[in-house]
């Protein structure tokens, strides 16, 4: 084993590179050439940790591992050969290319890249680079129709983004708890009824089964209170589906039903919680719209990026700094009837014209500290976080865990807070109540392995309800039992479940026991637990799983040291999945920590949508 290949173990071994990264870079440079075997894998690695492309700035001595473990990393540097220029380094290598013809690696702009997800930022940079044609319609009847929906305020953002997307065949709206998306996209879509006398073929989407099962609900909510007729009512979309599902994901396949030979059958699609989008699965979905579909991608850009590469809403947001054209914001005055001023930046992005961020937030309240201590992790006002909490709102519990007595009363207040549910299945109540009732609280955590972790305190919490005979012991063998709740963690379209999908353990009318899902319809569907796709018991689940969900009560449990997976981007998203209360676990140092370091995705699609690169 040569030097570099034996300092590249030693990385894996300290956890800065995986065993793929190191079989990658084998692949595609030979021992003898140290440097290129170091390029590779951190570029996979890179790739592993949720980023487009590698700057070849980042790829220094100081740079590498982010400045973890610096003796190894000077050792890696010195072996690599300490290169002066790595584009000089990379010229020759037949594994890179610029992207005119097919190889594992593409260097652009001083960028470094996996040739698919450089191909997959490339696509999506086009598609919301696209100067489409305005809707055909009449401007003076769309504004009777906005006014009509939405009123006459003189700063209403909701009737901004609905005319934004009115006027655009592709949209974006984004904005914080409670800011009215779905009531927004109720309206707009009423509007797009209104204005177009054909039947347009509407689809709903969102990243997962629970995310999309929350926006048939919300959706349907909002269509309620809204003043439309019978024949407009009925022409709404009635339920939402996964965006695996859309596509038709196959088992055991990347392939999908639904591709650019093959396009979807709509006219116009709504993609809620867009955030979780990854730059692959976006790219997937551009390439199956019809040329003519109409687009409106909803979500809050500072909730976490996607697990996997990419932040693409987050990207396509920082678009909206530059603020509207202004011949967009004269048109969007027209529409609306309100104040809007463009500025003339030539070289501004075209998808600016195209996003509308929403502002006021109707859930919360000056009583709701929920709302203000969102604000202010979202700012990483680290002094305003301190005031929240030393106002002592209803609304937020916090409660330090410095001792073995805390996590116990951690874990007493977990069990309370699962009570109501726990008692409708002693009550022998119906499959769908007992499915409500369990939404309603959640524990979330940022860590999946340790006793701060989803692993451990799943253990826990199930051998407390034990102690406390809340759920009957398992038959040895078996992790079934009734209450038992799952989260389904590989998505299986033969059956009908997808990733992050939830089911309740209850016995059926025969007695036996079945995991019980709600589908977007409102039914119910019974599984065998035999017949279950890859799945984890759901007592407690990750922030990350808990994208696209919201609880009535939520308690977050930050674990007892700081790890830079504690970011203010996961710290806002956990408090916003609260909408009546929330409960913090948290030394209070590490929480001001997470709050104060940023996610940082590394990606090229600023500069591609701004024609840069």
């Amino acid at each position: 084993m040569t030097e570099m290949m034996s300092l590249l173990t030693q990385a894996v071994e300290k956890r800065l590179l995986r065993p793929l990264d190191i079989q990658f870079a084998r692949l595609l440079a030979d021992e003898s050439q140290p440097a290129l075997l170091l390029a590779a894998a951190c570029v996979s690695a890179e790739a592993g940790e949720g980023h487009v492309c590698l700057p070849l700035v980042n790829l220094s001595e100081t740079g590498l591992f982010a400045g973890r473990q610096p003796v190894l990393a000077q050792a890696i540097w010195q072996a690599a050969g300490a290169p002066g220029s790595w584009s000089e380094c990379l010229a020759g290598w037949s594994a890179v290319s610029d992207g005119s013809r097919v190889t594992p690696l593409v260097l652009s702009h001083q960028r470094l890249y996996l040739h698919r997800l450089w191909q997959s930022e490339g696509q999506v940079a086009a598609f919301f680079s696209l100067q489409d044609t305005s809707a055909v319609f009449d401007a003076h009847t769309a504004s009777e129709v906005l006014n009509d929906l939405f009123g006459n305020q003189p700063d209403d953002w909701q009737k901004i983004a609905a005319a934004v997307a009115l006027t655009r065949k592709t949209a974006v709206i984004s904005g914080g708890p409670g800011t009215g998306k779905t009531t927004t996209v109720a309206k707009l879509l009423a509007a797009m009824i209104r204005l177009n006398d054909g039947s347009l073929r509407f689809q709903l989407a969102a990243p997962t089964g629970k995310a999309a099962a929350r926006l048939t609900e919300s959706l349907g909510k909002a269509l309620q209170e809204l003043s439309v007729s019978d024949k407009e009512r009925a022409r709404f979309p009635s339920e939402a589906t996964t965006l695996h599902r859309l596509l038709g994901a196959q088992p055991d396949t990347q392939r999908l039903r639904y591709h650019a030979g093959n396009r979807l059958h709509l006219d116009v699609l709504v993609v809620d919680e867009a955030s979780m989008v990854d730059l692959s699965m976006m790219a997937k979905l551009i390439a199956a719209l019809p040329l003519h579909a109409r687009v409106i991608f909803l979500g809050d850009r500072d909730q976490l990026a996607s697990v996997e590469a990419g932040a693409v809403l987050g990207d396509i947001c920082r678009c909206s700094e530059n603020g509207y054209s202004l011949a967009r914001a004269e048109q969007l005055a027209l529409l609306t009837g309100c104040a809007l001023e463009g500025v003339d930046h030539q070289q501004a992005p075209r998808v600016r014209d195209s996003i509308c961020l929403l502002r006021k937030s109707y859930r919360f309240d000056a009583k709701s500290g929920i709302g203000q201590l969102a604000s202010a992790v979202n700012l990483g006002d680290i002094q305003q976080i301190e005031k929240v909490f030393a106002a002592a709102f209803d609304d937020i519990h916090y409660q330090t865990l410095d001792s073995g007595e805390a996590y116990q009363l951690m874990l007493n207040e977990v069990v309370q807070g699962y009570q109501p549910f726990l008692q409708l299945i002693k009550q022998n109540a119906a499959p769908e109540e007992i499915i409500a009732v369990f939404g309603r609280y959640q524990l979330l955590c940022a860590l999946r392995d340790g006793p701060f972790g989803v692993q451990g305190l799943n253990q826990r919490v199930e051998q407390r309800l034990i102690q406390l005979q809340r759920i009957r012991r398992p038959v040895t063998g078996s992790r079934w039992y009734p209450g038992r709740p799952v989260m389904i963690t590989r998505n299986d379209s033969a059956l009908g479940l997808f990733n992050g999908d939830i089911g309740i353990t209850l016995r059926d009318a025969e007695n036996q026991l079945k995991v019980f899902f709600s589908l977007p319809d409102g039914s119910v569907k019974a599984v065998q637990p035999s017949r279950l796709p890859s799945h984890e018991t759901a007592w407690v689940m990750t922030v990350h799983k808990s994208q696209g969900s919201e609880f009535e009560h939520t308690a977050l449990v930050m674990p007892a040291q700081f790890l830079p997976l504690l970011t203010r981007e996961l710290v806002y998203t956990a408090i916003t999945r609260a909408r009546k209360r929330l409960t913090l676990y948290s030394d209070l140092g590490i929480f001001q920590r997470a709050v104060a370091l940023q996610t940082q995705r590394r990606s090229g699609l600023v500069e591609r949508l701004a024609g840069l690169t």
